[in-house]
């Protein structure tokens, strides 16, 4: 079996990148760590979300959205949020637009889901200590003692 750690990143591909990069800097609060160039142009620009995950961003996309979600491939980021009202304040306060209200999820999680310009869904959560998730993870750590 692989071994892996983590999740280190998510690429996403969009039409306007300066739109975008206000978005998930100005509005979500991430931060850029760097850009790179390929042949003298911008290639691909890199969005901190935590130390050791970030957010790809490629410029220059085709089309007008994101694949809608019943579609093959791609379907929504879930950022974890400690507090799920704080994040709501946070996102309306920015004026980020929610497309789901707040609810408590067949999962027993908190969640609130937004897009990013180009129609990328992203699902904010806040774990619950009865969730399935959280559960499902407990058991995990006592079979592997």
């Amino acid at each position: 079996m692989l071994t892996v750690s983590s999740i280190a990143h998510v690429a996403i591909r969009v039409k306007d990148i300066d739109r975008t990069l206000d978005f998930y800097i100005n509005k979500l609060g991430f931060s850029e760590m760097m850009r790179l160039d390929k042949d003298g142009k911008l290639w691909l620009v890199y969005l901190r979300i935590t130390d050791d995950q970030y957010l790809e961003v490629f410029p220059e996309g085709e089309g007008d959205r994101a694949a809608e979600r019943e579609a093959v491939g791609y379907n929504h980021l879930c950022l974890a949020v400690p507090d799920i009202q704080k994040a709501v304040a946070e996102l309306d306060a920015n004026g980020v637009e929610r497309i789901r209200p707040t609810i408590k999820a067949a999962d027993n999680n908190w969640q609130t889901w937004i897009e990013d310009p180009d129609g990328h869904r992203i699902e904010l959560m806040e774990m619950a200590s009865n969730s399935l998730q959280f559960e499902a993870i407990e058991r995990l750590k006592k079979q592997r003692k």
